[in-house]
């Protein structure tokens, strides 16, 4: 079975370099962005702008999922080391939740564009403000991952096959 699978290149992945960190990033912004927009929305009684966050957090929710469907299979192929195993585990619990609690707050801000209210309610701003956190920690976790663990980056890749972790 695994003779039709491609071959592993030096960053220990089947393609020329890791996906997820591109889906992430566009996730992130996104939901920055929509945040920015809400606020703005907010202060400045502007419903286009609430129209702009609403399209962006729509978009990053679909992209979450795909960001995560990439983080698992390029978390496979890490083979971490022992040293980055909590932060890998702690950034793909977050990332699941995270998904999750996107999708939920998409759908709660859904609810209020249905109802074409002029401003947002309070407890769906703060809601925001949570999501915001939980982006900034799990961009924390990922840059951990990658900046000090060194996962799929060449020399560490080369260190594990080499049986040096």
């Amino acid at each position: 079975m695994f003779k039709y699978l491609p071959p592993l290149n030096e960053h220990n992945l089947p393609y020329p370099d890791t996906i997820h960190p591109i889906v992430v990033h566009f996730v992130i912004a996104m939901v920055l962005f929509a945040f920015l927009c809400d606020i703005i929305g907010y202060l400045t009684h502007n419903p286009k702008l609430y129209e702009v966050s609403w399209w962006n957090l729509a978009f990053s929710t679909v992209s979450i999922f795909i960001a995560v469907i990439f983080g698992q299979i390029e978390a496979g192929l890490a083979e971490p080391y022992r040293a980055s195993v909590s932060t890998l585990n702690a950034h793909t619990i977050l990332g699941w939740s995270l998904s999750a609690i996107l999708a939920g707050i998409t759908a709660w801000r859904y609810v209020i564009r249905l109802q074409e209210k002029p401003q947002l309610p309070i407890p769906y701003l703060a809601a925001s403000v949570l999501l915001v956190g939980l982006v900034f920690i799990q961009s924390y976790l990922g840059s951990v991952l990658v900046w000090v663990y060194g996962l799929h980056t060449i020399p560490v890749v080369d260190a594990i096959r080499g049986g040096l972790t």
